[in-house]
């Protein structure tokens, strides 16, 4: 029997809010968080903007959890709780099990990587942190995830650089459908802000020295955000059982990869994702009424991403609702397509198409309609999420109304 996969709760924080709701108000309204860093460690750059989580929300954590965590770490836990709490769901002896855990990253525990080097290379350190090794290492957040929520099934990490999340989704829905878990809570996490990463983003020559404008003819590059999303994934069997209230299913998904380039975009690679997607949830091209744009504000991505969706659309890429809302809460790289998870979810809980914020000039080879700057209402039954990371490992979500 094939399971239906839905979703039951959600979390996230970034630099627009601590909790789902508030950042989904900001994301709804177009609203950046952008701005100049105010982390001091930082500095020496071209470009001194980002998406910076000024501070973090209240919690109960304790302290001997706390020091055996990077902030990648910490983000996903704090996600993670919010969703769980919403979907009001716990774990006890007799269901752990059951329960599972799938976090994506795009990198690993930054903060203690340079802090470690720092002390090595600068201050004459001769050891380092005790914890350095579990704070770091990628899985770090999946476990850390498992150890606050008591979950005992399926637990692990996903790393596909900017589809990390969309990964880890797809294998959350797998882990349910193949009877492994009932529950899953799954999504993305990332905190990149250490100068040395920094310093390699520079070196690519992608960063925007002001803000995000997704396809807008005068867009100058990306910007790098942190933050975590997560949701609470239940088998429709489980939640309905308890009398869960749901607020969107996951209809299919689809996964490609480029085979072109470490770093260039393709557009069949994409394309053929999306093709996926849409057979995998037996929708046809027409049945999407929003897509949730990789769009990074790259000319490259921009251009490639729409030649894509056209090849995939037809005539419909002009009639559906597009955006992308990494023009509000930046680029968030394993965590992207997950707080883009959660703005596809409210866009159909609340019909609303959440815009591209910072959009100023048309460019013609990005002529879709990109809902600029201005939310609009309209009847949200699909959504589909794209994400499509370097090295050419693409992840495509449908999501649905129940």
């Amino acid at each position: 029997m094939d399971r239906r996969v839905v979703i039951t709760g959600v979390g996230g924080l970034c630099g627009l809010g601590t909790e789902a709701a508030s950042m989904w108000k900001e994301v709804r309204e177009g609203r950046s968080a952008i701005g100049a860093f105010a982390k001091s460690e930082i500095h020496d750059l071209e470009s001194m903007t980002g998406a910076e989580i000024k501070a973090l929300p209240q919690h109960d954590i304790n302290r001997g959890h706390l020091i055996s965590m990077d902030r990648f770490s910490l983000l996903a836990v704090l996600a993670a709780r919010e969703a769980m709490r919403q979907a009001g769901l716990s774990c006890d002896e007799g269901n752990a099990h059951r329960f599972g855990a799938t976090v994506g990253v795009g990198g690993l525990g930054w903060d203690v990587m340079e802090e470690t080097y720092r002390a090595l290379l600068l201050d004459g350190a001769r050891r380092v942190g005790i914890l350095a090794v579990p704070k770091t290492m990628p899985s770090a957040a999946a476990g850390q995830v498992s150890l606050s929520l008591g979950l005992r099934g399926p637990v692990f990490g996903v790393t596909s650089a900017c589809a990390s999340a969309n990964h880890a989704i797809a294998s959350a829905v797998d882990q349910i459908k193949l009877g492994r878990a009932d529950v899953m809570v799954s999504g993305g996490s990332d905190a990149p802000f250490a100068w040395g990463v920094l310093k390699a983003w520079e070196a690519m020559r992608v960063l925007s020295p002001d803000t995000c404008r997704p396809f807008s003819a005068d867009r100058k590059g990306l910007v790098l955000g942190e933050g975590a999303g997560m949701a609470v994934l239940e088998s429709y069997e489980h939640a309905t059982r308890r009398g869960a209230t749901i607020l969107a299913e996951i209809a299919g998904v689809g996964l490609s990869a480029d085979a072109f380039h470490i770093a260039a975009p393709s557009v069949e690679g994409p394309a053929s994702a999306m093709r996926a997607c849409l057979a995998d949830a037996g929708l046809n091209a027409e049945d999407v009424d929003y897509l949730n744009a990789h769009g990074t504000g790259t000319k490259s991505n921009d251009q490639t991403e729409t030649a894509a969706i056209k090849r995939v659309f037809g005539n419909h890429a002009y009639s559906m609702s597009i955006s992308s809302t990494k023009s509000t809460h930046a680029h968030c790289l394993g965590a992207a397509s997950a707080l883009e998870m959660i703005a596809c979810v409210m866009a159909i809980q609340e019909d609303v198409v959440p815009p591209t914020a910072n959009y100023r000039e048309p460019d013609p080879a990005c002529d879709l309609d990109i809902t600029p700057n201005v939310p609009r209402e309209r009847k949200v039954r699909v959504a589909m999420s794209n994400a499509f990371a370097m090295g050419g490992t693409n992840a495509v979500l449908a999501f649905r109304q129940v």
